[in-house]
């Protein structure tokens, strides 16, 4: 993935976490903070980044000690977004950015379990690579744009997802493409917005 198209899905993210001026929010599979920095900077009264990885946990915190932060309150995890502690319940956003695909088909239910139910937050900010622009990245066809992703859906089968998960836990849904806006193709980056239906507006 280019740099531009890295940068546009952090803005689009960014933007979107802004506009719902959420007090706490996670970072489910934070890596090395690109979006955590961003989110750092906001006026929150929480920040959580949650990370399997040791080593992209440390590199965070070395690039968090040199990142002006106005969030009130931050944390860094060696966690599994599948198996959530009790304290992660409740969270006015959580967000997870280019994550899902890492992780194995069979085992989605599992994040949907721990996720939606498990940890509820009032909003859910999802965003994964959109297959059908992969031609116009140069990715052949047999391939995935990154050797740990588990698999990388069209923007059908993306939407089918979520809106089944959305339905069965209560959220609505609503989809915007980022990193881009071919006519046929999309954006090369895709991006669903949950909101549970009693939330507050």
């Amino acid at each position: 993935m280019t740099t531009w198209h890295h940068e546009e899905r952090l803005r689009a993210v960014q933007d979107a976490v802004a506009h719902l001026a959420p007090a706490r929010v996670a970072d489910l599979g934070c890596g090395d903070g690109d979006l955590f920095l961003r989110l750092a900077a906001l006026p929150l009264e929480a920040l959580i980044g949650l990370d399997i990885c040791q080593a992209s946990l440390d590199r965070l915190r070395e690039r968090l000690a040199k990142h002006p932060v106005n969030a009130a309150q931050i944390e860094l995890r060696h966690a599994s977004m599948t198996d959530p502690a009790p304290d992660l319940a409740g969270f006015d956003c959580a967000v997870l950015v280019e994550t899902i695909e890492h992780i194995d088909p069979d085992h989605l239910s599992r994040l949907e379990r721990a996720l939606f139910h498990t940890m509820r937050p009032q909003v859910v900010i999802v965003t994964t690579p959109n297959a059908e622009f992969n031609p116009l990245l140069g990715v052949p066809a047999h391939r995935f744009r990154h050797p740990d992703h588990r698999f990388e859906w069209s923007r059908a089968r993306f939407r089918q997802w979520c809106e089944r998960a959305a339905r069965s836990a209560g959220y609505d849904v609503g989809f915007h493409d980022i990193a881009g806006a071919h006519p046929q193709l999309g954006g090369a980056s895709q991006m669903a917005i949950f909101k549970t239906r009693d939330r507050d507006e």
